[in-house]
């Protein structure tokens, strides 16, 4: 996994995973924490993420929120937006452009 980026959009890469939770978690409350305004996650070179991962992602999301901020999530990949659909988060998570809801197989 990688991500670069700054406090305002930061682009995530390769798989967001029990292994990289950790160090993502790092940066993202460190990007957020930093930051005013919207803070954007481009997840478009992202492979896959497991349950931690997403975790990681909703742990920044509610942190973001404490702090007045928005995390918005650009660039979802269709496997990803499926599971967001699945676990009913694209209610709750601000995603750009939204999903393409009728390109998804109901879950």
């Amino acid at each position: 996994m990688h991500i670069r980026g700054d406090h305002a959009q930061l682009v995530v890469g390769g798989r967001l995973d029990v292994r990289s939770a950790a160090d993502a978690r790092t940066v993202l409350h460190s990007a957020v924490d930093r930051g005013a305004g919207d803070l954007v996650l481009d997840l478009t070179g992202l492979d896959s993420w497991d349950a931690t991962g997403l975790g990681v992602i909703m742990g920044a999301h509610r942190r973001a929120g404490r702090c007045g901020r928005r995390l918005v999530l650009r660039g979802v990949p269709p496997q990803m937006q499926r599971l967001l659909v699945a676990t009913r988060l694209h209610r709750i998570l601000a995603i750009e452009g939204g999903l393409a809801l009728e390109s998804l197989p109901r879950v």
